[in-house]
């Protein structure tokens, strides 16, 4: 296999075919969804129909949960949460997040059957993918902080296109550049000196 390597400098490189994730703003100036729908319908919509395939997985599994749905800037999300009747099963987040991702696409799946559009969905269960992003913020603040002193380029360990994401937009809110280095799945972010 041969490394890639793509210079960010500040917006981030993910791998739109992955994780669907695209630079900012390239949502906002495609036109509305089919139908003259506005993009807040249509990521509604997104999210309905998500949500309904889960909850009908979740029925067959026989498994605890609600479903909350959301539109998140350019996304739609969706949150399976706890239930009144009992807690997520934790195995649907599965180990390092594969189950959640597997889930994912599955929703995005249901998503471009009933729409023929590609969705970027993005699904959370029981909390674990916003807890994941609070940490990976972190982890770039202090990663910024280490550029800053040692003056040298600082490779992180290798993450999934999400945590990509998260990390290389932490890092140029704080003035920094990044790039990607490797192969999936063992791709990982750099953080330049400024």
């Amino acid at each position: 296999m041969t490394e890639s390597t793509d210079r960010t400098t500040p917006e981030p490189d993910v791998a739109p075919d992955v994780e669907g994730d695209v630079s900012p703003g390239v949502e906002a100036a495609q036109p509305p969804g089919r139908g003259g729908r506005s993009a807040t319908e249509r990521l509604e919509r997104e999210g309905e129909i998500a949500a309904d395939y889960l909850e009908t997985l979740l029925d067959v599994a026989d498994l605890d949960g609600d479903l909350d749905v959301d539109v998140d800037g350019d996304r739609a999300a969706v949150s399976i949460v706890d239930s009144e009747d009992g807690r997520v099963p934790r195995r649907l987040v599965g180990r390092d997040g594969e189950v959640l991702e597997a889930l994912q696409e599955l929703a995005r799946l249901a998503v471009l059957a009933q729409t023929g559009e590609r969705s970027r969905l993005m699904l959370d269960v029981a909390g674990h993918r916003s807890a994941r992003r609070e940490a990976l913020v972190a982890r770039a603040r202090d990663a910024v902080a280490e550029v800053r002193e040692s003056g040298q380029r600082l490779a992180l360990e290798p993450m999934s296109p999400f945590e990509r994401k998260v990390v290389h937009d932490a890092v140029a809110a704080l003035r920094f550049a990044t790039e990607s280095e490797g192969v999936e799945p063992r791709r990982f972010v750099v953080v330049l000196p400024a």
